[in-house]
């Protein structure tokens, strides 16, 4: 464990959710190690994996700018990152981060080894890793009107509507990294989420020896809940389902795992008595703020961010 002001924290997840994430714990600690879901097959990541046998490197990108250093440097070189492509050829919508580290794995292999390199460039605050020592896919099975359906592909997996009725990943039961498996084992905080559910926030528990590494550590566990769960405008996902849904689900794939603490903006509580007494049976406390950038948005505010996660940790030391 490290020193109360400097915590350890490791954060999961992936895309936006994430990326926000890690904006506001960056500036709570400099000892923040990313643990991203690495199954994206859309938009310039899915069609790099077409190209390539590599993860996709959009989820892992945004982690990397989200941590760049706050100079000119870093953020320079994080805007040249995030940059987009537009044109009428084969390049037009692909990040030139993306382009980078597909250069870098295609060249060396190792996915950390480029990881680390793009980090360096950036000057990262912490580190980023994939979730598993292998490129996945997500195959879920819901359940619509009566009618089951299977599909395959986090994009497919995030925008299918229906109940969710199985979760698994192709290939079953990856291998986890060692190093992010003694990242959650030395960590003060996990945080987990926010982001879309099905297809990046409930698949780190898919990964069996990361699953269980985050039951058995010492570390407090926070779940983020998302914004957007009951509204699938504007989302990038289906949601239509509620926060006591979402950490049902979380503890069906997980029921060794303890949940220490529960963050809900207080626009998503609608069943505030049912959704305190599940947190309260798993554990855990909830904790109600406004997380929004502005009124119906679905982004979170990182400086909001940064208040509520510095209270739950302020007051847990306290405590």
């Amino acid at each position: 464990m490290s020193s109360q002001g400097n915590p350890r924290v490791v954060c999961l997840g992936g895309g936006h959710g994430l990326a926000a994430t890690l904006a506001a714990v960056r500036k709570l600690t400099n000892e923040i190690t990313a643990i991203v879901t690495v199954a994206d097959n859309g938009g310039s990541s899915g069609r790099l994996r077409q190209e390539f046998p590599i993860f996709p490197p959009g989820d892992l990108r945004m982690a990397l700018a989200a941590l760049c250093a706050d100079d000119e440097w870093g953020r320079s070189w994080a805007d040249i990152l995030q940059y987009r492509f537009t044109s009428d050829g084969v390049l037009n919508g692909h990040a030139v981060g993306n382009l980078l580290l597909a250069a870098l794995w295609d060249r060396d292999e190792d996915p950390v080894v480029g990881l680390d390199r793009v980090a360096a460039l950036l000057k990262v605050v912490g580190r980023v890793l994939p979730m598993a020592a292998t490129p996945l896919d997500i195959e879920a099975t819901f359940e619509n009107a009566g009618v089951l359906q299977k599909v395959q592909g986090q994009v497919q997996v995030a925008t299918a509507a229906g109940k969710l009725k199985s979760l698994h990943l192709v290939p079953d039961n990856p291998t986890a990294l060692p190093v992010a498996l003694k990242a959650i084992e030395q960590a003060d905080w996990i945080t987990v989420g926010p982001g879309s559910w099905f297809s990046s926030v409930l698949p780190h528990l898919l990964v069996d020896e990361q699953r269980k590494s985050l039951s058995q550590c010492q570390a407090k566990r926070i779940i983020i809940l998302n914004l957007d769960s009951h509204t699938d405008a504007q989302a990038d996902e289906f949601a239509g389902n509620t926060p006591v849904e979402h950490l049902e689900m979380l503890h069906k794939y997980a029921p060794e795992m303890k949940i220490d603490h529960v963050l809900i903006d207080e626009a998503e509580l609608e069943d505030g008595q049912r959704l305190q007494l599940l947190v309260e049976s798993f554990g855990g406390n909830l904790h109600v703020a406004d997380l929004r950038q502005f009124p119906g948005s679905l982004h979170h505010d990182v400086k909001k961010l940064i208040s509520a996660l510095s209270h739950i940790m302020d007051k847990s030391l306290v405590g």
